[in-house]
């Protein structure tokens, strides 16, 4: 079943009945457009809040000034999207605004390596989360934590992904998960691991206990609120969740840094190129399957998610070695 998407703008600037217009036809196309629409409804309202009525070069400025808290590549993307929105436009008003790319926000991509998580790592985080007193309001929330780590870890799924699924999503007697309408609008049914289906087990005996929210289409993750209704969490909610257990477990590179919930997504995918070596596997012939369970569109997606770390060369050089040593000088009889 399709997600719902968000309504349409609504005011009496004559811009929203554009941007409108232009959201439905990529619509029409069969793509979602949540994003680009967000950030044109943003436009949309600082135009209403600061007066402007026309999309213009003071006004393209002054928004474009309004967005300094934004790091440069959210901002040239922001006014990329504009652009996209106005050369959209002028196919019908040929005199319309269009900004020039040459003076957008220049890229300065920061990027910091991912904290690679060990199944050592996560044995040890698991033990701390079973550790802590359960909370009197939330008795479900140590469950959610554990659950989510063991989601986010064995199965590599994007934080929305975690957070949008369902009780419905959930095939116990199959062993699989239904990712629904993910990125790029793609979905996939992902095979779990024995372990994890474990897991999954134990955790739903909390989740559908008596006087729980039993609904299909209910959360998978989430918790009652003081008013008893059970509401999944939001991103930013969470994070801070899980992320004061890895505090607690120290859970960190040498560096002190503590892993995003993205770095798990990374640790899913390095932990099976390293697998994959230690068997001894054509670690070509199985990239075609990873790219396909973590829901990429092409392997070039799954590559940015392959690290070179220590173990990984050393797997990999072991697996060489065992295969065509014997043709070096010196090696090994």
């Amino acid at each position: 079943m399709s997600r719902p998407l968000p309504p349409l703008y609504e005011g009496s600037l004559p811009l929203i009945a554009q941007v409108n217009r232009y959201v439905l036809h990529w619509r029409s196309l069969g793509r979602i457009y949540r994003h680009d629409a967000w950030v044109l409804g943003k436009l949309c309202r600082f135009m209403q809040d600061q007066g402007y009525i026309e999309l213009d070069q003071r006004c393209f400025e002054a928004w474009c000034a309004s967005l300094q808290d934004k790091t440069p590549c959210v901002r040239r993307g922001w006014q990329l999207m504009v652009r996209k929105f106005c050369l959209f436009r002028q196919r019908s008003e040929p005199g319309c605004f269009v900004p020039d790319s040459v003076y957008f926000t220049r890229p300065a991509p920061y990027y910091e390596p991912p904290v690679i998580v060990t199944p050592e790592q996560v044995a040890h985080l698991l033990d701390v989360v079973d550790r802590e007193p359960a909370n009197p309001v939330f008795p479900l929330r140590k469950a959610v934590v554990r659950m989510s780590f063991v989601l986010l870890f064995t199965a590599g799924l994007r934080r929305r992904e975690l957070l949008r699924l369902t009780l419905a999503d959930v095939d116990v007697e199959r062993g699989v998960l239904a990712i629904r309408d993910s990125k790029f609008n793609k979905s996939r049914l992902l095979p779990m691991s024995a372990d994890a289906m474990h897991e999954v087990r134990r955790y739903l005996l909390q989740r559908l206990a008596p006087g729980t929210d039993h609904a299909p289409s209910s959360p998978l993750i989430g918790h009652h609120t003081l008013s008893g209704k059970f509401t999944g969490y939001v991103g930013e909610g969470l994070y801070r969740l899980l992320r004061t257990a890895l505090m607690q477990a120290n859970i960190c590179d040498a560096h002190g840094r503590y892993p995003s919930l993205r770095d798990f997504r990374h640790s899913f995918a390095v932990q099976a190129l390293l697998r994959w070596y230690r068997e001894g596997a054509d670690v070509q012939a199985q990239l075609p399957q990873l790219s396909l369970y973590m829901g990429h569109v092409s392997i070039y997606s799954t590559w940015l998610y392959l690290h070179w770390i220590p173990d990984v060369a050393t797997a990999a050089s072991r697996l060489f070695e065992t295969r065509w040593g014997k043709l070096l000088p010196g090696a090994l009889p």
